[in-house]
C-alpha cells in the first residue's frame, strides 16, 4: 500500500511538472519568435554576464535558491540545467550539473564560457568529517583537497570574524571525493588523513576550472549527515542519478529490494530540504558582500 501510494503521488507530481515545462517551453518560443519578428534578421545579442554563477549537484540541493529568483528562465541541454534569474537586483545563474567531478567540471565550463561570471559559487551538501560539526551547520571552505592529496586554495573575500559570530558556521577544508562516505569510521579517517572537515564530490573539480579561467571562487556547503550518521546502502547510487525519471527507477529497485529502505529515503528527504533551505537563505545573504552593485549615478 505504501509503494502504491508513493508511486501514485510521484505521478502526479511528475504530471505536474510535465505541464509547468511545456508551459515554460512555450512561452520561451513565442518570446524568441517575437523578438525575431522585431529584430528580423538581426543576429541575436549574447545574453548579459551574470554577477554570480552557482554550481550545484542535485535540484533538491538548488531548489531553495531556485525559489528566490525573479523572473527564473531554464534552459536544459548538454546534460545539465541552467537556472537564469534575478536576486537582489543581480543577474544570477544557477547550474544543476549531476553528481561527480566530471560533470561539476563541464557545467562549471559551460557557465563560464556562456555567462561570464563575475563570481563562481560551488554549493550544496556535504556529510562531516569532524565531530564539531552537526547537521545543517555550514561549511566556508578556505581549501579543498582531493583524494590524491592535491590541494586547491582560494582567498575568502568574506569576513571570517562575522561568519565565526555565525550561529553554525563553521571555516575549513573541504575534501572531494569519488563516492558518498557513508560509514562513521570512514568518516573520521579520512577527516584526519586530508585535514578536513566536510566532504562532498564537486568542488575541488569547480576550483580546477574557476582556476584555470582566473574567475574567483567560494565554496559553501551545507552538512547533511554528521560524522557518527551511518548513510543508507542505496544512496550513492540515487545520488548518481541525472534525471528525476532514473532517480525514480533507482528509487523503486532500492524499495523493492529492501523495503526499509522507504523509511530512510523519507527522512533523507526531510532533512534535504530543510538544508537546502537554509543553505539558500544564507548564500542570498553573501551576494550583497561578494558582488555589491555599483554606486547610483548622481
Amino acid at each position: 500500500m505504501v509503494l502504491r501510494y508513493w508511486l501514485q503521488n510521484w505521478l502526479r507530481q511528475k504530471a505536474s511538472r510535465t505541464v509547468r515545462e511545456k508551459m515554460g517551453e512555450a512561452l520561451r518560443e513565442e518570446l524568441a519568435k517575437r523578438q525575431g519578428e522585431q529584430a528580423g534578421n538581426e543576429p541575436q545579442a549574447e545574453p548579459p554576464a551574470c554577477r554570480l554563477g552557482a554550481v550545484f549537484a542535485l535540484e533538491i540541493e538548488s531548489g531553495g535558491l531556485e525559489d528566490l529568483l525573479q523572473e527564473a528562465v531554464a534552459v536544459r541541454g548538454h546534460g545539465f540545467t541552467a537556472v537564469r534569474g534575478v536576486l537582489a537586483r543581480r543577474n544570477v545563474v544557477i547550474v544543476r550539473s549531476g553528481a561527480g567531478s566530471e560533470a561539476a567540471a563541464t557545467a562549471t565550463e559551460a557557465l563560464i564560457q556562456g555567462h561570464r561570471p563575475e563570481w563562481v559559487v560551488s554549493a550544496g551538501f556535504a556529510g562531516a568529517l569532524v565531530p564539531e560539526l552537526g547537521r545543517h551547520d555550514l561549511v566556508v571552505a578556505d581549501s579543498v583537497v582531493d583524494p590524491a592529496g592535491n590541494v586547491a586554495t582560494f582567498e575568502l573575500k568574506l569576513d571570517r570574524e562575522e561568519l565565526a559570530r555565525m550561529d553554525g558556521v563553521h571555516v575549513g577544508r573541504l575534501l572531494t571525493v569519488e563516492r558518498v562516505v557513508r560509514l562513521p569510521n570512514e568518516k573520521r579517517s579520512l577527516g584526519q588523513k586530508h585535514h578536513a572537515i566536510a566532504a562532498d564530490m564537486e568542488t575541488f573539480a569547480v576550483a580546477e576550472v574557476c582556476r584555470r579561467r582566473e574567475v574567483p571562487l567560494l565554496a559553501v556547503r551545507i552538512i547533511t549527515d554528521a560524522v557518527d550518521d551511518e548513510l543508507p546502502p542505496d544512496v550513492d547510487r540515487l545520488t548518481r542519478q541525472k534525471t528525476t525519471a532514473r532517480q525514480f527507477g533507482a528509487a523503486v529497485g532500492a524499495i523493492w529490494n529492501r523495503p526499509s529502505s522507504f523509511k530512510d529515503m523519507y527522512r533523507l528527504k526531510e532533512t534535504a530540504l530543510v538544508a537546502s533551505d537554509r543553505l539558500a537563505k544564507f548564500l542570498a545573504s553573501t551576494l550583497t558582500q561578494l558582488v555589491p552593485l555599483p554606486p547610483a549615478k548622481q
